[in-house]
């Protein structure tokens, strides 16, 4: 669960750089690094549960990890339309 914990610890990051208005080049880093940490915890999901057997997943975690996975595929798909971060594109509600 550390993984979870830094893709929260990110997100609460990105909100307060947000917050203060820093440049969009510093939130664009975040998300980049966010994107690296979202995909770290989906590798380690992948990987079952840790500690219970490997019985599988339950449903319910099975939906949070698709819901996951999502997200990290609407961030590639932003980045990768989106070489230059406008202003608009760092305040989006999203991020």
């Amino acid at each position: 669960m550390d993984e979870a914990r830094n893709v929260i610890r990110r997100l609460e990051r990105i909100e307060t750089l947000r917050h203060i208005q820093a440049p969009a080049e510093e939130l664009l880093v975040e998300v980049k690094q966010l994107l690296a940490e979202g995909e770290a915890w989906l590798a380690a999901e992948r990987g079952g549960p840790r500690g219970h057997g490997g019985n599988g997943w339950t449903e319910v975690r099975a939906r949070e990890t698709a819901a996951a996975a999502a997200a990290l595929e609407g961030c590639r798909a932003t980045l990768a339309a989106n070489e230059e971060v406008s202003r608009k594109t760092a305040e989006s509600p999203l991020l």
